[in-house]
Parts: structure tokens; sequence; C-alpha cells
């Protein structure tokens, strides 16, 4: 992975909480990406989380019900945006 980019510290955490098996809220997100995550040639650890966006948003819950919708949508902001900055690395 390439350094200095915005949220990579987030995916480099998510990409080794999947390769210890930890269900953390960085894990969840990289798996949500995972297929474009790795269509950028970014190695992602298998993992068994099925419907990964309804486990991290019941994890955002678990603190704070009223602020887990618009952290939801901030952390999958976080991911499109590693996403859009790898690729334009890669052009």
């Amino acid at each position: 992975m390439t350094s200095s980019l915005p949220a990579e510290d987030l995916v480099r955490s998510g990409i080794d909480d999947l390769r210890n098996h930890r269900m953390t809220t960085a894990a969840l997100l990289v798996a949500i990406g995972s297929p474009k995550l790795k269509q950028l040639g970014i190695e992602v650890p298998e993992h068994d989380f099925s419907r990964p966006e309804h486990r991290l948003y019941d994890l955002l819950t678990k603190d704070g019900a009223d602020s887990a919708h618009s952290r939801y949508n901030a952390l999958i902001r976080k991911l499109v945006s590693y996403e859009r900055a790898v690729a334009c690395v890669k052009e």
C-alpha cells in the first residue's frame, strides 16, 4: 500500500484486524470495501463476516444509537476517499 493516503491508517488497521480475526470497526469497513480494494491490488485477508454493512452499523449503535448513522456514513466516505486516492496513485 502507498503511504500518506487519506484514511490509510484506518484501512491498514482493518486489514490487520481481519488477519487476526477481530471484528472491529476498521475490520468491518475493510470487509465492506474488500471487492474494490482487491480490484485496486490491495491484499485483503479472507473474512467470514457476513453482511458487514449491518454488523458495522450494529457495532456503531452500541457506542451511541443517536450518532450511529452519521458515524457510519463518515466511515464509508473515508473508505471511498481512500479507494479513490489509491486509484489516482495507480494511474
